[in-house]
């Protein structure tokens, strides 16, 4: 289960941790608002022509909320991008693929999902390194996005991910699917809330890093943001 100050907004964070400069980065928008952070750091939370709308999902695959979400999907004809867990991966290899071949994009979280400003360097390039290895075999394909836990990245990740050529990539809408106080209603208001060409959307099909069944609200949502964004005249896109 998450731990509730791990999934509040919050302004960035400079600072050292383990010896290394630290950027937390959480709160939609931030980019536009800071503007360095977009740049210096390759921090995006827009698709990358600035059309469309992109609908990430984070934290799967999950056995029962991915194939819930791929269904809705496939029946709406969208296409999504899911940040994927490597210890998910290992639990659900053949679900990793069937996202690949659904015509969906994946990227990747991380390994285990952990807040990484309180990871040493080291700890982190294991993580990401062990993701990636999954991830790849699983579906057969090398990630080039990326995702840190809770939207929160230091500076070995970043490094990390400009290194290996990765776009990290956070979102400017998010639905809060992940509590349990969340509803279908709620999640849909909030996700769309302000979604316009260029969004990046946040929701998440699993439930084992949130509320117990969180992923349930998800699905029931699903329909109505599609519905929503369709009638707003926006197309999906991958980021």
């Amino acid at each position: 289960m998450y731990a509730p100050d791990d999934r509040t907004p919050r302004l960035p964070i400079a600072g050292a941790l383990a010896g290394v400069a630290a950027v937390g980065y959480a709160l939609p928008g931030l980019a536009a608002v800071w503007p360095g952070l977009r740049g210096p750091l390759g921090i995006e939370d827009h698709t990358a022509t600035g059309r469309g709308y992109a609908l990430t999902f984070d934290d799967g695959p999950h056995a029962q909320g991915t194939p819930a979400m791929l269904e809705i999907l496939s029946a709406a004809n969208v296409r999504a991008t899911f940040f994927l867990v490597g210890e998910q991966v290992r639990r659900n290899p053949a679900l990793a693929r069937e996202i690949v071949d659904a015509g969906h994009a994946i990227g990747l979280h991380c390994d285990r999902h952990r807040n990484l400003l309180r990871l040493a360097p080291r700890q982190v390039r294991e993580d990401i390194e062990r993701a990636h290895e999954i991830i790849e075999a699983s579906t057969g394909l090398s990630p080039g996005l990326y995702r840190p836990p809770y939207g929160l990245a230091n500076a070995s990740a970043l490094h990390l991910a400009r290194r290996r050529g990765w776009r990290t990539l956070l979102w400017t809408q998010w639905g809060r699917d992940w509590e349990m106080r969340a509803t279908p209603q709620s999640i849909s208001a909030r996700v769309t809330d302000g979604a316009r060409e260029g969004s990046v959307l946040l929701l998440h099909d699993a439930d084992d890093y949130s509320a117990e069944g969180s992923w349930r609200r998800t699905a029931a949502a699903l329909p109505r943001v599609l519905e929503t964004l369709a009638e707003r005249g926006l197309a999906d896109t991958l980021p």
